[in-house]
């Protein structure tokens, strides 16, 4: 009898134990970098072993082609939406899009935009300085007008913010802080628009550009693989919050909310900021070797935005500032 009861133990181990490996699914659309992502997954995965977890990772405006047509299929295939340009997020929960979630951990999120909703949270704050070509510009860079100056003639760049999420919203904080005359004066010195926010970095270091607005992580790994470059982080911060939601109907949701819940955790943000850019968390220590303050300071320098107001400006924004630069 003891035999045969071990038996069965062990036979109904083995297939619930099958079940478990088979377990939950979770699909990530993302425009993170592929190291950061990549890290992100292989820890969420020793502490869900149950969860199969695979992404997607392209620019805000590719994910969001990606999704309307997925939309428009009548099939979404992510469960979770993770990028930089806020207003998308503001967007689809205006269409009912999102599945509310207050994780446990939202509580410590420092950021300069919160949806007091509870159907996204943010869970990076990119930020962007000015990347310059250290053999091109011997003395760096302080401040914005600094861009105006003749040693930075035709040769500084700002990614295209219909490719570039991060792109999009600087232009929108820089244009409410300075107004459209500081891109036009930026135009009048040669400024360029590049393609995307990784290219117009790799181009800086290059030496094509003297410099260019650039996401902090992209700049920070290019530096220090040995690139001839600098950056540095003007008073007036560019802060770019990168929200996390997810999609409403997924039949994958407590696998979403488990790994909203493990980013937005110490552990999680602590891997997010090894990877050079700013957690969402003031109690996670940021390398402060290139001048990136900590979360509740970037959130006091962040330049201001209206959200809601880019939301619907956004289209009017991306073709103002091609006209200016082309």
């Amino acid at each position: 009898m003891k035999r045969w009861s071990l038996l069965l133990a062990i036979t109904l181990l083995v297939c619930f134990g099958g079940v478990a490996l088979a377990g939950e699914k979770l699909m990530v659309y993302t425009s993170m970098k592929e190291s950061l992502i990549g890290t992100l997954r292989d820890a969420f995965a020793k502490k869900h072993p149950d969860v199969s977890f695979d992404y997607y990772s392209a620019g805000a405006g590719k994910l969001m082609a990606k999704i309307a047509a997925e939309r428009q299929s009548g099939k979404i295939t992510a469960d979770i939406l993770w990028h930089s340009e806020v207003p998308d997020f503001f967007q689809l929960k205006k269409e009912g899009v999102w599945e509310k979630y207050v994780s446990p951990e939202a509580k410590a999120v420092e950021s300069t935009v919160k949806d007091p909703d509870g159907f996204f949270t943010p869970a990076r704050l990119g930020t962007l300085g000015i990347a310059y070509n250290t053999k091109k510009i011997t003395a760096p860079p302080k401040g914005w007008d600094d861009m105006l100056d003749p040693r930075f003639k035709d040769g500084f760049a700002i990614a295209n913010p219909a490719l570039s999420g991060t792109a999009m919203m600087s232009v929108a904080m820089i244009t409410n802080t300075f107004g459209w005359e500081y891109i036009q004066k930026l135009r009048a010195n040669g400024a360029k628009m590049g393609s995307g926010s990784g290219q117009v970095v790799d181009d800086t270091a290059s030496g094509d550009f003297k410099a260019s607005l650039a996401p902090d992580y992209i700049a920070i790994d290019k530096i220090q693989k040995g690139a001839n470059m600098g950056i540095v982080f003007p008073k007036e911060m560019l802060v770019v919050p990168s929200p996390i939601a997810i999609f409403k109907g997924t039949p994958n949701l407590k696998a979403a909310q488990k790994f909203v819940d493990f980013l937005l955790s110490k552990e999680g943000q602590t891997i997010v900021a090894g990877e050079g850019t700013l957690p969402i968390r003031a109690d996670v220590a940021v390398d402060k070797k290139h001048g990136l303050p900590p979360a509740d300071e970037a959130v006091k320098r962040a330049m201001k935005v209206d959200y809601l107001k880019v939301m619907d400006e956004k289209e009017s924004i991306i073709q103002k500032f091609t006209q200016i630069m082309r």
